[in-house]
């Protein structure tokens, strides 16, 4: 295991019981966690993207915000739902918020997952084209942010334009030269693992995959994460891609932790229908004290196999909470799996 970091949902709810309350306390609290785990030394702070829902929805001005409060620490998403994007727009906040964080953003992207509302990238203003699924269209979407990222020129720039042109076709602004490298597929199938090791991006595989094979998770993504490495190969792509599994942990070394994930302790993969036709596997919490947790952590086949785990954590119990479960982890659990 090579990099650790957190993945947060980034919910609020006005319940009482929550320690995020408005959207206003989610995103400082984000800020707040993400400079706390960079103080304990974890390698990443990621954030799930989802529309018309009490969560993380636009996550540009979150990302700028931590690169700007720290220095070491990857930022990210896991993911952004490419039905909804502007590929254009999105490269341009994307390279802002490259820049600003000093080239430490991992974006990941993917086709998203059952939303809020029905088809709810069409208030966005998008529509497949003639005969192409929305899955399509966020491919096709994906390909466009992937090329325009490259930073070669393609508008034909005006003959008497406002302030002076460089030489040659225009290309979108601002540019950040290496993002293309750090751009992660999230894939919920084997199918699309290949296509995104055929492109040359990184991939994620989350806590949820289609059920392929009957297999449990662990042993499921084992094999798409054999199955992407291999395209990415045959693709051609010279350097080493990245590749990252998330799980809900949690090291049980005090009452609290007892009191809130004690009940997880027998936890186990579950089967469900995702939509009306996909069938897919819910992969299990982790919750023990920290010996018990390193033996089953060292029997998860996706743990070992990737190079960065993202451990989900319980946003709504506010940032000193969600700091002691990431210490926990990287205290007692994640020096045993070969971390650092």
């Amino acid at each position: 295991m090579k990099k650790i970091g957190f993945l947060s949902f980034g919910h609020w709810s006005p319940n009482p019981h929550s320690e995020t309350r408005t959207a206003a306390d989610f995103l400082h609290q984000s800020i707040d966690l993400a400079v706390a785990a960079e103080e304990l030394g974890a390698d990443g702070a990621y954030f799930r993207v989802h529309h018309f829902a009490r969560q993380a929805g636009s996550p540009f001005p979150l990302l700028s915000a931590i690169g700007a409060r720290t220095s070491k620490i990857e930022i990210g998403t896991g993911v952004i739902d490419m039905r909804y994007e502007n590929p254009l727009y999105m490269a341009e906040e994307a390279g802002a918020a490259d820049l600003i964080s000093g080239g430490r953003l991992q974006l990941g992207i993917s086709r998203g997952s059952p939303e809020q509302v029905i088809d709810g990238w069409r208030y966005f203003g998008y529509t497949p084209a003639e005969g192409e699924s929305a899955a399509d269209m966020a491919r096709r979407h994906t390909e466009a942010f992937l090329k325009v990222i490259e930073g070669d020129g393609f508008a034909q720039p005006n003959p008497r334009p406002m302030f002076p042109n460089p030489p040659g076709l225009l290309r979108v602004e601002p540019h950040s030269e290496g993002l293309r490298e750090r751009i992660w597929w999230g894939s919920g199938s084997n199918a699309t693992a290949v296509w995104a090791g055929q492109l040359g991006m990184n991939l994620q595989s989350s806590t949820l995959k289609d059920d392929e094979t009957g297999e449990p998770l662990h042993v499921q993504q084992r094999k798409q994460i054999e199955a992407y490495r291999e395209a990415f190969r045959a693709a051609g792509h010279q350097r080493t891609p990245r590749v990252s599994v998330s799980r809900s942990i949690f090291a049980l070394t005090n009452d609290l932790d007892r009191a809130y994930f004690g009940q997880d302790r027998e936890s186990r993969d579950q089967v469900g229908m995702i939509d009306d036709t996909t069938r897919a596997i819910f992969g299990r919490s982790y919750a023990a004290e920290p010996d018990a947790l390193v033996k089953q952590l060292r029997e998860d086949e996706a743990i070992q196999a990737a190079d960065t785990l993202l451990l989900t954590v319980p946003n709504q119990l506010g940032v000193e909470y969600n700091a002691h479960v990431l210490e926990s982890i990287l205290t007692h659990v994640a020096p045993e799996l070969g971390w650092r």
